[in-house]
């Protein structure tokens, strides 16, 4: 992979369960790029998403993210990719009787945080970023939706991932607060963590364009154009 490069997949076919959902999936994302997955339910896009955070298996071609060859990737291997790449759904998973504090802290003990000081930092400075410092002895039921996809957006960036990967993010947001999380994550973008976004809303890709790939019948196609 080339110094910029975060993702790369080369002929690459991907399977659920033996069901052959994508085929010869060729892509490369670097590092800063904002980058839309778009096609319909059942199009592959959590698939492809899947083999990047290593929830699936390359069956055939060659992958590489945050540094892991996926080809090679082991259980063991997992947990250090994931901390490579920050992971964003549409349902906020938030654990719903803790505080934002508390699910930050959490999710840094489980992945080798152990400085109490520096887990501290971190937490103020990631949910500085996403304007909700604040918010912070907050429960996840004092927060709007909007806001709780916000510390979502902070966990992910914890421990400053090369991409993330938001899939649906703002899929139960009203339209303002879903411009409101899209520009976040393009102001991350431009800070230099690449972002995969798969999203059905093309409004919002026609009101903050960028490089759109899409996945439609089995196939993988780049810097497709919208109407």
């Amino acid at each position: 992979m080339i110094g910029n490069t975060v993702i790369q997949l080369q002929n690459v076919d991907i399977y659920q369960q033996k069901h052959l959902v994508l085929t010869d999936v060729e892509l490369t994302i670097d590092k800063g790029e904002f980058i839309y997955l778009i096609g319909q339910t059942g199009s592959g896009k959590s698939s492809l998403l899947k083999i990047l955070y290593g929830d699936l298996h390359i069956a055939s071609g060659e992958g590489h993210a945050g540094g892991y060859d996926l080809k090679k990737l082991t259980d063991k291997d997992i947990p250090y990719l994931r901390r490579k790449l920050g992971i964003v759904f549409q349902d906020f998973q938030l654990l719903t009787d803790r505080t934002v504090e508390d699910n930050m802290q959490f999710v840094m003990t489980a992945t080798g945080w152990k400085d109490k000081k520096l887990i501290a930092e971190r937490i103020r400075d990631v949910l500085e970023k996403v304007g909700l410092r604040s918010k912070i002895k907050k429960m996840p039921h004092e927060l709007s939706g909007g806001e709780q996809q916000r510390v979502v957006i902070a966990r992910a960036l914890l421990n400053d991932p090369e991409i993330i990967l938001a899939d649906e993010p703002t899929g139960h947001l009203d339209p303002e607060t879903s411009g409101e999380v899209l520009m976040l994550l393009k102001e991350i973008s431009r800070s230099g963590t690449a972002v995969l976004m798969a999203t059905h809303d093309y409004h919002m890709i026609r009101t903050f364009p960028s490089r759109i790939i899409k996945c439609e019948n089995g196939r993988v196609t780049d810097n497709v154009q919208i109407n």
